[in-house]
């Protein structure tokens, strides 16, 4: 089992401290949803946690092992980092955007191996793209775009894949879609780490929850037990109505 850790990490921002002594830890298999009003600090969480922003102060370690102390290559071969709204502007086919995600593995020079063009081919596949795969990257719907970004970041099976709001934009099938998705993705045995706004999505598709609010953790756990009106409550600031029924929780906010 894949293991990330946030060991007492303290990041800044132009001179301001974002984040302050987190301590946060995500496992292989499962689906940490990471969630806090705006400014709260998820990005830069997951900037940290990505190793595209060196703590302050504190470590992060995958599997034990520094992720400092591991070369550019050495990262991206092993996690993946997907940026909300990421876009292409070049009018490249689906199939190259996706081939992208296996710069870091291929040799330093040469054309693509064709021992990875199976691989292209099941990531295409998994995300409903193969009649997509010649079409220009430029003139895919929101939805499409998603799918091909998402596509591009899981197509070398990385242990860790790190998304920031993969909704954002979407409309709710799309969004439900992505969600699923990267459900499927953690049940393949990938640890995946969402930062979300939209609740009733998180409720939906969240093995575990972190909760934060000013640069700290307020909560952390399984989501069953972080999802619940008092938690959201100190988080947002608002008071929360949280029920379950057969589709699982529902959260709505009071005024």
């Amino acid at each position: 089992m894949k293991r990330l850790e946030l060991i007492g990490v303290r990041a800044e921002r132009a001179e301001k401290t974002v984040l302050d002594g987190m301590d946060a830890t995500f496992h292989g298999g499962r689906l940490t949803v990471v969630i806090g009003p705006n400014g709260a600090g998820k990005s830069t969480l997951l900037d940290v946690a990505a190793g595209l922003l060196n703590p302050a102060s504190g470590r992060v370690e995958l599997d034990g092992a520094d992720i400092g102390t591991l070369s550019l290559r050495q990262l991206a071969q092993r996690r993946a980092y997907l940026p909300q709204s990421p876009r292409v502007d070049w009018a490249i086919s689906v199939e190259r955007v996706v081939a992208l995600g296996i710069t870091a593995r291929l040799p330093a020079f040469g054309g693509l191996p064709e021992a990875w063009k199976p691989k292209i081919d099941l990531a295409l596949q998994r995300l409903n793209l193969l009649h997509l795969r010649e079409r220009p990257a430029t003139r895919l719907s929101g939805g499409e775009l998603a799918r091909v970004m998402l596509a591009r970041a899981t197509v070398a099976d990385p242990e860790i894949l790190i998304v920031d709001e993969p909704t954002a934009g979407l409309d709710p099938r799309h969004a439900l879609d992505a969600g699923e998705r990267l459900r499927a993705l953690a049940r393949a045995g990938c640890g995946v780490v969402v930062a979300l706004h939209d609740l009733d999505l998180a409720a939906r598709i969240a093995d575990d929850v972190i909760a934060i609010k000013d640069g700290r953790i307020v909560a952390q756990g399984r989501a069953d037990d972080i999802l619940n009106e008092a938690v959201l409550r100190e988080v947002y600031d608002v008071r929360a109505r949280v029920s379950r029924d057969t589709d699982g929780l529902s959260i709505r906010f009071l005024p």
